[in-house]
């Protein structure tokens, strides 16, 4: 009986989330035992054309040669999965959708006019359908070996979407925006890291992207708004201070995007 066939495909992006996968280590060797990893440029030149069982998507949609490769990707593809901040959510190279593109490439590029590039940078979601999305920046490798064994199981992968702060109660760690008084984003940000920042006493910028924002994006979402009050009346941050805490690594994903445009929207 074949094996299902899977394949790693990168847009623009860091290659952190790759290196996740590979940073299987042992249980990547298993991994290859169950399935046919049929194509990943990052881990082999063997690169085997589709059809595949499984597509993992690093990256997020920059360029229009990039639109055109995902959709072809997505008709080769039975199972579509996003992986990482920059597939699902634009990156932190989203930070161009809220400037101009254009201004950019002509202060860095002394030739302009060779570089073809979208004045946006977005999520796979925007352009074809996803099946599942793996959030973090980068990924975190427990949560990719839970959702590659339940595919591998027939079974429709389901992860955590509560807030941070969930988990650092569990590890008893001090919560650093009413002990410290630091802008911390775990309210409304998304376990999955572990908690890494607050356990050493500094606040989290919400490298899990918002909370109960789970796929399908069918959830109450998190309350930004709010927080962004807690900072300004509580933390005395001003409204650009604010903005480019939430503006991120996330800053295209919605409730974190409506705090830039409410910030737009107080400069006019």
């Amino acid at each position: 009986m074949a094996k299902p066939r899977l394949a790693v495909f990168k847009f623009a992006s860091c290659d952190g989330c790759q290196l996740s996968v590979l940073s299987l280590e042992e249980d990547l060797l298993i991994l290859d035992e169950a399935v046919d990893i049929a194509y990943f440029p990052e881990a082999s030149s063997n690169m085997q054309p589709g059809p595949y069982d499984v597509a993992l998507v690093e990256g997020s949609i920059s360029t229009p040669e990039h639109i055109h490769q995902i959709a072809a990707i997505r008709e080769q593809s039975k199972v579509l999965i996003t992986i990482g901040a920059c597939a699902t959510a634009g990156g932190i190279q989203a930070l161009r959708n809220w400037a101009d593109a254009d201004h950019f490439t002509k202060v860095v590029y002394t030739n302009p006019e060779y570089i073809e590039s979208l004045s946006t940078s977005t999520p796979v979601s925007e352009h074809v359908k996803v099946d599942f999305e793996l959030w973090g920046c980068p990924i975190d490798k427990a949560q990719l070996r839970h959702v590659l064994s339940d595919l591998l199981a027939g079974v429709m992968p389901r992860l955590p979407g509560q807030s941070l702060c969930l988990e650092c109660k569990r590890q008893g760690h001090a919560c650093v925006l009413v002990a410290k008084g630091e802008p911390c984003l775990g309210p409304v940000t998304r376990t999955g890291c572990g908690a890494i920042c607050p356990a050493m006493g500094k606040a989290c910028y919400s490298c899990f992207g918002p909370a109960d924002l789970s796929f399908p994006h069918d959830r109450e979402q998190a309350n930004a708004a709010s927080l962004a009050e807690r900072f300004t009346t509580g933390l005395m941050m001003s409204e650009d201070e604010i903005r480019r805490r939430f503006q991120l690594i996330y800053s295209y994903m919605s409730p974190f995007k409506e705090i830039g445009r409410r910030d737009e929207e107080q400069e006019r």
